[in-house]
C-alpha cells in the first residue's frame, strides 16, 4: 500500500518499567467482573533450553506487562516491562535466545489532519533482555526523507535457533527523497534481513520488491517461498490474488509455484516449508472444502493430499519447536479434532488425553529446541484452561499457570453440540449452553450469532456465553449458512450478500429454542458482536415479533457505509466485492429499516474501532430515535473493536444483563 505521509516509529519511550497499574482482583467481584476480566495469562513462550517461560499479564485498561519465570519456581517471576495500551499494546514475546526476547507492539492511532484516514493501525517489533534491559527497535525506522506510511513493523519468519540472539525477519523499506545522495533510494517494499537483535547488525537477504507481501522460510534460515500481491491495473487496489514463487534448495532463482485467490479460495495457499522433506505445506480446495496439501519444491511440484474431511474444512496446521516443524493438521466438526503425522506426538496426545479429565482439548503451545520440554494448554467447555510443562524425558507433567483464576471454584456451564431444522428443512449446527443446574425448560434465552461473517463458533469455553448462562439464560450459538469452515456450499455468497438465508437461520435458532420448550417465547433475546451484532439487529428488523430485546456490540448497521469505510485502503476493491451491490445493500441494512424494529435496542462501541467504525452504531441510534424508539448507546473513546479492557467488558456485561432483564420482565 502506498500512502503519502510519514508516520513516526513507535518509540521505546512508550515502554514503562514501573507497574503501579497492574490489574488487581476486586474484593468481591460480581459475575460481570469475573467473566469480563481479560485472561490473567496470555502469549506464553518457552525458552530454547526449556527452563524459562515468558508471558503477558493484563494491567489497567488495554495495558499488559511482560513477565518471565523459571519453570517450577513461581517465586522467580519477574516483571520486565509494561505497555500501557495508549496506543501501544503488547503482542507475543518469543525467545530469541535463553536471555533475549523479540516482542510485537501493536495498536491503533488517530490519523491526523494531514491524512485521509481517521484511524491507522500499526505494528512494531522490538527486542529486550529478560529483565527488560538492553531494549532495541527491530522494525525499520522511517526518517525525515521517507515517503509513505510505515504501518507494518515486520515479521519474524525464522527464529534461527542455531544463531545466538538472531532472527530472520521482514522489514519495510520506504523510498526517500535524498536525490543525488548515495543514501537516497527509490526502492520500496518488504525486504528480508538476518538481524542480530542485540547488536542490530544486519545482512540483507532479500532486496525489497514493491509487490512482495509474504516470505516463507524453511526453518534453517533460507527463504524458499515469496508471495506477490496482484493489483488491478493502475489503481493499485488488491485483487485478492497472490502469486507464489519458490526456490529449489540451495538455489536463488525464483520459479512459479501457484496462485491463490483469497476471495474464492481457489488455488494452492502455501503456509510452511519442510527443509528435510523439501516440500511446502498449504491448503487447497478439494470438492468444495479446504484440504491440507504438500507440494514438492524440487522442481516437479508433485502434489499430495495429506488430509481432507468430507464435512468441514481442514483449516489448521499443527507445528512444534523453534523451527515450526509441521506435525499435523486440525479441523472442527462438532468439536475440534487433531490428526498427527508424527507418531510420537500422536501417542503423546493420546496419553495426555487419558491423563486429563474427559473431553479435554490439548494444544502444543511451544517447545524447547530439542523438543524434550513442551508447553501445553489444556481446556474444555467448562474450563478456560491450564498451562502445563511436560518433560518428555521423565514423563512428568506439571501444572504451570491457570488462564482465568477469577473463575476458579465456580461451576461453569456445559456446552452441547446440537442441530436444528431451519425453515427450509436444512439442519443447522450450533451449540447450546444451559445455566448450571437448570432444568433446561421455559428459560429466558439468548440467540448469540458469531462475528465474521467469515467465521464459525466452536465447542469450548466462551466467556460471553458463559456469563449469560451464569446469569440464568439459555444460550444458543448457531453456525448459520454464511459461516466459514463448512465449505463453499454452506458459505453461499457470505452473510451479507446471502443475508436472508443467514438471518433466517439465526432467527430459526430462536424458534427452535421455543419449540423445544427450552425458551419462554416472551423472554427471548438476540445478542451479537460485530457481524453478530449486525445479525441481531437485522433479525429484529426482519422478524419484528420474535425477539423481545436486542444487544449489538460493535455492529455493522449499514452496508453502503461499511463499503465507504475502506475507500482509501488498497483492500477497498476486495472488501467492496465481498459486500456486493444491489437491492440487498438497503434491504440488508438494519439502519435503513430501523422503523421495523419493535424490540428495545442497546448498542456498545469503541471509538478506535477500525473493523467497524463507531459511526455504524451512531447511525443506528439516530435512525431508531427518528423512528420513535429509545435506544441506548454506550461508547468508549479509546477502545477498539474487541473492547480489550476488563472494566469496559465488565460494564458491558453488567449493563446488557440489566437491560435484558428489564426488557423481558425478569
Amino acid at each position: 500500500m502506498r500512502l503519502p505521509v510519514a508516520l513516526t516509529t513507535v518509540s521505546l519511550a512508550a515502554i514503562s518499567l514501573c507497574f503501579p497499574g497492574l490489574a488487581a482482583n476486586a474484593a468481591s467481584p460480581d459475575n460481570a467482573a469475573r467473566f469480563g476480566a481479560r485472561e490473567d495469562i496470555e502469549q506464553l513462550s518457552l525458552s530454547p533450553d526449556g527452563t524459562r517461560v515468558a508471558y503477558a499479564i493484563p494491567t489497567a485498561g488495554q495495558g499488559s506487562a511482560l513477565f518471565t519465570m523459571a519453570v517450577g519456581d513461581p517465586a522467580s517471576a519477574r516483571a520486565a516491562f509494561r505497555l500501557d495500551g495508549n496506543p501501544e499494546r503488547l503482542g507475543r514475546c518469543s525467545w530469541v535466545s535463553n536471555s533475549r526476547l523479540a516482542c510485537r507492539a501493536y495498536g491503533v492511532m488517530k490519523g491526523g489532519a494531514d491524512t485521509a484516514f481517521d484511524l491507522l493501525p500499526f505494528t512494531r517489533l522490538f527486542a529486550t533482555d529478560a529483565d527488560g534491559k538492553a531494549m532495541a527497535m527491530l522494525s525499520q525506522r522511517s526518517n525525515p526523507y521517507s515517503r509513505g506510511l510505515a504501518l507494518g513493523g515486520g515479521t519474524v519468519i525464522d527464529w534461527l535457533p542455531d544463531e545466538e540472539d538472531s532472527v530472520l525477519m521482514t522489514r519495510l523499506q520506504l523510498p526517500d527523497d535524498r536525490t543525488g545522495s548515495r543514501l537516497g533510494s527509490r526502492a520500496e517494499g518488504w525486504a528480508v534481513d538476518r538481524l542480530n537483535t542485540r547488536t542490530l547488525k544486519s545482512v540483507r537477504m532479500e532486496q525489497p520488491r514493491g509487490d512482495v507481501v509474504e516470505y516463507i522460510s524453511d526453518g534453517r534460515g533460507a527463504v524458499r517461498i515469496a508471495g506477490s500481491r496482484r493489483v488491478a491495473g493502475a489503481t493499485g487496489l488488491d485483487t485478492a490474488v497472490t502469486s507464489y514463487s519458490f526456490r529449489k534448495k540451495g538455489e536463488r532463482e525464483w520459479l512459479p509455484l501457484s496462485e491463490y485467490d483469497s476471495s474464492t479460495r481457489a488455488g494452492f495457499d502455501p503456509v510452511a516449508v519442510d527443509h528435510d522433506k523439501d516440500v511446502a505445506y498449504g491448503f487447497r480446495k478439494v470438492d468444495g472444502r479446504m484440504a491440507l496439501v504438500q507440494v514438492a519444491l524440487d522442481g516437479t511440484k508433485a502434489e499430495k493430499i495429506l488430509y481432507q474431511n468430507p464435512d468441514v474444512d481442514v483449516d489448521g496446521l499443527i507445528r512444534i519447536g523453534r523451527r515450526n516443524r509441521v506435525v499435523g493438521a486440525s479441523y472442527a466438526t462438532d468439536i475440534r479434532q487433531a490428526v498427527y503425522f508424527d507418531d510420537r506426538l500422536s501417542r503423546l496426545g493420546g496419553s495426555l488425553a487419558k491423563a486429563l479429565p474427559p473431553g479435554t482439548q490439548i494444544r502444543f503451545v511451544d517447545s524447547s529446541v530439542d523438543e524434550t520440554k513442551l508447553l501445553i494448554w489444556a481446556g474444555r467447555d467448562d474450563d478456560p484452561g491450564v498451562y502445563y510443562i511436560l518433560d518428555r524425558a521423565s514423563g512428568e507433567l506439571k501444572t504451570f499457570l491457570v488462564v482465568r483464576p477469577k473463575l476458579e471454584g465456580m461451576t461453569l456451564a456445559k456446552v452441547k453440540p446440537i442441530h436444528f431444522a431451519s425453515a427450509d428443512g436444512t439442519k443447522i449446527p450450533g451449540y447450546l449452553t444451559l445455566p448450571p443446574g437448570s432444568s433446561g425448560r421455559n428459560l429466558p434465552a439468548i440467540v448469540l450469532p458469531h462475528g465474521g461473517p467469515s467465521a464459525r463458533d466452536e465447542w469450548g469455553f466462551d466467556w460471553l456465553a458463559q456469563f449469560y448462562a451464569a446469569q440464568g439464560y439459555a444460550v444458543i450459538q448457531p453456525n448459520f449458512r454464511g459461516s466459514s469452515g463448512f465449505g463453499d456450499a454452506w458459505f453461499e455468497r457470505n452473510g451479507f450478500q446471502s443475508w436472508k438465508t443467514a438471518i433466517g437461520d439465526v432467527s430459526d435458532a430462536g424458534r427452535w429454542l421455543v419449540k423445544e420448550g427450552i425458551a419462554d417465547p416472551n423472554r427471548l433475546a438476540v445478542v451479537g458482536w460485530s457481524y453478530g451484532g449486525y445479525a441481531a439487529l437485522q433479525s429484529a428488523a426482519t422478524y419484528p415479533d420474535l425477539f423481545k430485546a436486542v444487544v449489538a456490540i460493535a455492529p455493522v448497521t449499514d452496508l453502503a457505509a461499511l463499503k465507504e469505510e475502506g475507500r482509501y485502503w488498497s483492500s477497498y476493491r476486495v472488501n467492496a466485492d465481498f459486500i456486493g451491490s444491489g437491492p440487498h445493500i438497503r434491504e440488508g441494512s438494519p439502519a435503513q429499516n430501523a422503523e421495523r424494529i419493535k424490540a428495545p435496542v442497546m448498542l456498545f462501541h469503541g471509538g478506535m474501532d477500525r473493523n467497524v467504525g463507531i459511526g455504524q452504531s451512531e447511525l443506528m441510534a439516530r435512525k431508531l430515535k427518528d423512528a420513535g424508539a429509545a435506544p441506548q448507546l454506550i461508547t468508549w473513546e479509546n477502545l477498539d473493536h474487541y473492547l480489550e479492557d476488563s472494566e469496559a467488558r465488565a460494564r458491558m456485561l453488567r449493563e446488557s444483563d440489566a437491560f435484558l432483564r428489564k426488557a423481558m420482565g425478569l
